[in-house]
């Protein structure tokens, strides 16, 4: 905003002219002035004492008296403490206001062929289960953090790694081989991800059950997982996976077809997709390679039993296990592979960031170092994007148990329950079976994003659906209903005949609160940059809805269409117009729709 960088000009001259000497704009600590207080800008004035050889009081005082004696843009101050609160001319408000109005996207960086390129990896589910409500958490955030850095100006590649190889898969892949009797989505009338998922809670039941009964004789728990029968047999299908057999290669196929067509539905109705779609089965082999290398040249070490390992006792850590002593990979040396091809691939590619839960953090430490050890400089540059876990109100939730929340469940329940509420509160009025329907998916799907989103990605939530479908509080539906207002009123204001102006007249008398909405409105542009630079949508999320909640106050507060002075009515339609856009902005990069009717 260029009323900032004008204050902090003349707050630069406003030094140099009293104590001689000259400050940088990065030793201002120019803030937003707290709603308690009167102004719109705060100066902390304590780094000038030195140079005023005076009080805090004495010095905000004085450079209070110096810009409003000489800055055109400073109407006002106070003082309270070391702190100087500056009040904004009028005129300043407008000048913003017609600055945001003529921005094509205010606050939006465009990238160009220079810009840094940035891969986000997102999603990276198993194949042997569909995608849960941690699924949801994890693509929504991946998808929006792409969406920030893609408006920070940053050329984005979203991409996903599916883990579409290991013991796991062997585990639904064996359970179907033995009990399935040849059933398939098409025949069972089920998604291919859910197909699945029911295969692989099958073979935990009769792993349990096994175990159960060798107990029974005696075994300790210990001894019956060595003895298991069943995990011998899904060990050796890894195996045989792995060496290539045409049987098991098949089935695998075959099971993995119907789990991607699951997905890919899911992925569309959560509104997230990717430029790039990267297979552990394609990556793993490049893994083993290097790990192979790495043996050769001394990084890393062999054990007795044949797997290999590295120690990393001198960074803080353990030893980790890259192979396993039957030559079978784990996710480190897929993970090392994948890293490979992306940076082979992308040769000008800036920075990768991992979209993965902190129960992962120690993983991606390690993989940064190994990487770095085993010669890949991008190894140093690896960003995990952590945050916390996802609970319901009941408690955790467990894939082996059949106990977790679906996805796809999740959204229809979601969406049924918006159609419900809406209709309740009469929401969907006079608007046809199809629209309904329409504003009914937008509001439940707004309701289940903005309120995973809003919350700080590092921290644990528990979602609760019944919250985040109200029409009141910090949530989406009341977002998207104050979009939906504004653009009543901006219709209402076309059927009427006016016209409103490109630019405002400066010469317009303003309350506080609706400088204070002017302020706030092109607050947007550093709250974008702000996301970006901390990895946090949660920033946009909770200053989209303070910008509603105060508009909506304004709103209730102020006439517009029928206030009587033109230049006011004019400013009024103007401000509520820029608030619908900002609104529309910054819930588009949370991947959430806002409807103009409801």
């Amino acid at each position: 905003m260029k009323l900032e960088i004008r204050l902090q000009e003349v707050i630069i001259n406003a030094i140099e002219s009293l104590y001689g000497q000259v400050v940088t704009a990065g030793q201002l600590s120019l803030q937003k002035t707290k709603k308690e207080f009167e102004g719109h800008y705060t100066l902390v004035v304590f780094p000038f004492l030195k140079m005023s050889k005076k009080g805090p009081e004495q010095t905000a005082q004085e450079i209070g008296e110096w810009l409003k004696a000489n800055a055109s843009e400073v109407s006002s101050f106070n003082v309270i403490k070391g702190f100087l609160n500056l009040t904004i001319a009028t005129t300043c408000w407008i000048d913003v206001l017609n600055e945001v109005y003529a921005a094509e996207s205010y606050g939006i960086t465009k990238a160009d062929n220079n810009s840094p390129l940035v891969m986000v990896e997102y999603s990276s589910p198993n194949t042997n289960k569909p995608l849960h409500l941690g699924h949801i958490r994890n693509n929504l955030l991946g998808f929006a953090l792409s969406e920030v850095l893609k408006a920070n100006g940053n050329r984005v590649v979203k991409t996903n790694i599916v883990n579409d190889r290991g013991i796991h898969i062997c585990k639904s892949m064996l359970a179907w081989q033995k009990w399935g009797n040849g059933e398939t989505p098409e025949s069972t009338g089920k998604k291919g991800d859910h197909l699945v998922g029911d295969y692989y809670v099958m073979f935990d039941k009769h792993y349990k059950a096994e175990l159960a009964e060798l107990q029974s004789k005696g075994l300790s728990k210990e001894e019956a997982e060595a003895q298991s029968t069943l995990m011998a047999e899904a060990r050796n299908m890894l195996r045989l996976w792995e060496g290539g057999d045409v049987e098991t290669v098949s089935l695998w196929k075959k099971m993995n077809s119907w789990v991607y067509a699951g997905f890919d539905e899911t992925y569309k109705r959560l509104g997230v997709d990717f430029d790039e779609i990267y297979y552990e089965s394609e990556t793993y082999l490049d893994g083993k390679d290097t790990v192979l290398n790495g043996l050769k040249n001394g990084v890393l070490y062999q054990k007795e039993d044949g797997s290999i390992w590295i120690d990393l006792t001198a960074e803080g850590l353990d030893h980790k296990l890259l192979l396993r002593s039957d030559g079978t990979s784990v996710y480190m040396t897929q993970d090392i592979g994948t890293a490979q091809q992306r940076f082979k691939a992308h040769k000008d590619l800036n920075k990768m960031i991992y979209v993965v839960g902190n129960e992962q953090n120690y993983h991606f430490q390690v993989l940064s170092i190994v990487l770095d050890k085993l010669g890949f400089e991008f190894g140093k540059g690896l960003v995990h994007f952590s945050y916390g876990m996802v609970e319901l109100p009941e408690g955790k939730m467990k894939s082996r148990e059949g106990t977790v929340v679906d996805a796809d469940d999740l959204v229809d329940e979601m969406v049924a329950t918006a159609k419900e509420t809406s209709q309740e509160l009469g929401k969907l009025e006079g608007v046809s079976e199809q629209e309904a329907n329409n504003i009914a998916r937008m509001v439940g799907m707004g309701a289940l994003k903005y309120f995973i989103l809003k919350v700080d990605p590092k921290k644990n939530m528990t979602f609760n659906p019944k919250e985040s479908i109200d029409f009141n509080g910090n949530t989406g539906p009341f977002i998207q209903y104050t979009h939906a207002r504004i653009q009543s009123i901006l219709r209402k204001a076309a059927e009427q005949g006016i016209s409103i102006p490109t630019t405002l007249s400066a010469d317009i008398s303003l309350s506080v609160k609706e400088e204070g909405l002017v302020q706030q409105v092109a607050e947007y542009a550093s709250i974008v940059k702000q996301a970006g630079d901390e990895y946090n949508p949660a920033l946009i999320a909770n200053y989209i809805y303070d910008l509603v909640k105060e508009y909506n106050q304004f709103y209730h507060d102020y006439t517009i269409l029928k206030e009587e002075n033109a230049d006011l009515k004019n400013f009024r339609l103007i401000l509520s117009d820029n608030v619908g856009r900002v609104v529309k902005s910054g819930m588009s990069l949370l991947g959430i729709e806002v409807p103009d009717r409801m």
